[in-house]
């Protein structure tokens, strides 16, 4: 259900059930003691909160209950201390605090009583899972994790103008429910951070959504075991003298502007923005992938919409951050004179400055003529190669550009190993851009993780003879950038381009199938494949 304000919840998922655990941390084993204040399954609390199921215990030493507002006919979550009094104080806190801050991105609190034998807090029931489970499926695209940024730089802000600090910002507190809300829960009360440090820990939400790897790993929990929290969550990529790789180092496909916001965040010379300027530059761009383009070098959105402003971090002024984004824009307003692309008739293209009417692009090869916008480029052609196949696996090659991720197409079904049952070195996807382009990547959306495939480029057409396959193969050994032997995702994006070259043909090779997860063989969808260029 939609969230909306509160402090402490964190969901894991144990068997198949969704919990909901406190403080952000992996819950214990052990039952608790039964003694005078325990809860019982049935009670009902306060005449309203009836106790349905103990989902855990929290390492705070809470127990974490499934119930149901019996007034409201609506699940909650009830976490209970006993006994109550001075030992409950912080919790009661926490909870009458973060009551005062409605937010979509936040985890609602509904009551906190303290009945001295125990106390509890009662709040939103959220369906669905962590950061740190979700990215331990392998690390999120960069529009995903621009999101999840987007939404917890949101909600810190409506706590900061409150004035007050949440303090527990990492993968463990940050949630998205089963609808693809993103909630920040558990926020702490006793003082001991501050905003500052609230805006740093998103840029570590973004480097963890982007890499899989927590750059504050050494700094743990307060109160935390080994195994629990941030000591539980793999460590950055460092080199000897200590300083974290950039997530462009780590993966291949982060775009330089995420990669240069989330490093500035880390970065503990330069002075941070305010949480609402921060949000309101990652809401900028966070758009769906299909309305914008964005330009590996910098900030600069190109998109339809005239209506496009600079980036806030900008205006905020007297940061790196800020400076690297506003010199890009000013680049880009005198050197390109455009800020926003339409895309219409190909044969006429035209562009648009930000405000101003729309002007015909100069002729190609003038000197002065600004470099034309990164756009997706439209596909004409798509074919399926098999130089070692049977020919059965040429079929549904269109519905790799159809623009719909849930269909695209299989290989077979092949026994003894990942290696096409070594019956064949590979399979691959021809693409005709139908003309000679700039590229600046190709993306590839696949239907399971764990496959393995490099991007190669020619320059002939798809041959007509029989065996037309292998002299395709042949042809294409330029390599652009680097194959995936180790991909542990579902996207790949391929750069490495050389910018000054034009291409027309690509050739997208698969080298290794995945398991299926039933375990019977070895078997890869390609869902879609786009390209961007110019």
């Amino acid at each position: 259900m939609p969230s909306s304000a509160g402090p402490s919840i964190d969901t894991i998922t144990e068997g198949g059930r969704v919990t909901q655990v406190g403080e952000g941390q992996e819950a214990e084993e052990s039952a608790p003691v039964m003694t005078f204040g325990a809860p019982t399954a049935g009670e009902i609390l306060a005449e309203r909160y009836e106790l349905v199921e103990h989902i855990n215990n929290d390492s705070a030493g809470r127990l974490v209950w499934r119930g149901v507002d019996v007034v409201l006919r609506r699940p909650v979550a009830v976490v209970l201390r006993y006994p109550g009094g001075d030992s409950a104080t912080e919790m009661l806190q926490a909870a009458v605090a973060a009551s005062r801050v409605i937010h979509p991105n936040l985890v609602g609190v509904y009551d906190a009583i303290d009945e001295s034998e125990r106390a509890y807090v009662v709040r939103e029931w959220v369906d669905g899972r962590s950061l740190r489970e979700l990215v331990a499926e392998g690390p999120l695209d960069p529009a995903r994790a621009t999101a999840i940024g987007n939404a917890v730089a949101s909600a810190l802000a409506s706590v900061h103008a409150t004035g007050m600090v949440h303090g527990n910002v990492h993968p463990g507190t940050v949630m998205i429910s089963d609808d693809g809300r993103v909630v920040l829960a558990d926020a702490r009360t006793d003082c001991a951070d501050s905003q500052e440090n609230d805006v740093r820990a998103v840029g570590g939400i973004l480097y963890f959504a982007l890499t899989g790897h927590w750059p504050h790993a050494e700094a743990p929990l307060r109160g935390a075991t080994a195994g629990h929290g941030r000591a539980g969550i793999v460590d950055a990529v460092r080199d000897a003298s200590g300083s974290i790789a950039a997530p462009r180092q780590v993966r291949a496909g982060v775009p330089a502007y995420l990669d240069d916001l989330t490093m500035d965040l880390l970065d503990a010379e330069i002075a941070p923005p305010s949480s609402d300027v921060l949000a309101a530059e990652l809401g900028r761009l966070d758009v769906p992938a299909e309305d914008h383009f964005l330009d590996q070098t910098g900030t600069i959105r190109f998109t339809a919409d005239p209506g496009d402003e600079p980036s806030p971090l900008a205006a905020a002024g007297g940061r790196k951050v800020a400076i690297g984004i506003a010199g890009l824009l000013a680049v880009a307003l005198v050197g390109l004179l455009v800020g926003i692309s339409i895309f219409g008739d190909e044969e006429s293209p035209k562009t648009q400055t930000a405000g101003g009417p729309s002007v015909s692009a100069p002729a190609v090869g003038d000197a002065s003529s600004p470099a034309a916008p990164v756009r997706q480029l439209i596909i004409r052609d798509v074919r399926v190669v098999d130089p070692e196949g049977d020919r059965d696996e040429l079929r549904n090659a269109e519905r790799v550009i159809d623009g719909e991720e849930d269909s695209g197409w299989e290989t077979a079904t092949y026994r003894s190993s990942g290696r096409f049952g070594n019956l064949k070195k590979g399979m691959g996807v021809w693409i005709d851009l139908g003309e000679p382009h700039s590229v600046k990547s190709v993306r590839a959306v696949l239907s399971s993780r764990g496959a393995s495939a490099e991007l190669r480029a020619g320059g002939a057409d798809f041959p007509s003879s029989s065996n037309g396959d292998k002299q395709l193969v042949a042809a294409y050994a330029n390599r652009i950038g680097q194959p995936f032997e180790e991909h542990n995702g579902t996207t790949m994006t391929f750069n490495g381009f050389n910018p000054e070259e034009k291409y027309q043909y690509l050739l997208f090779w698969i080298t290794e199938l995945p398991e299926k997860e039933s375990g019977d063989g070895w078997k890869l969808g390609v869902q879609e494949i786009t390209v961007q260029g110019s």
